[in-house]
């Protein structure tokens, strides 16, 4: 079987501009941004970004898997129990879905096809 590496991971965020300023002095990261509700983070050790959330942040963090075929992907996650939370959607650069394991842990996948 493949294995398929963590690629991305994504947190939630109340107030972009603030968590920017945060993670670069402390830590150094750069950031993209992709509009006003989404930045994207480099220079940690892996990507990732921030989305504008107006909810409190409870599971703050998204684990991000990378697969070529969406649709291949989407029924080897719900034949083996997951549920899929969030149908395969368009974002500048690709397309993902979301999905929870069987324990309620809530991941993507995205490809860019």
């Amino acid at each position: 079987m493949k294995t398929i590496p963590i690629d991305y991971i994504e947190f939630k965020s109340t107030d972009i501009e603030k968590t920017k300023a945060f993670y670069a002095q402390t830590f150094g990261w750069t950031f993209t941004d992709y509009g006003p509700n989404y930045t994207a983070f480099s220079e940690s050790g892996v990507t990732g970004g921030f989305e504008l959330t107006k909810e409190p942040v409870g599971n703050g963090a998204l684990i991000v898997l990378y697969y070529d075929n969406l649709v291949e992907i989407r029924e080897k996650v719900k034949s083996a129990g997951g549920t899929v939370t969030k149908e395969i959607f368009e974002f500048p650069g690709g397309r993902r879905f979301h999905f929870t394991d069987p324990s309620g842990n809530e991941l993507a996948i995205w490809s860019e096809k």
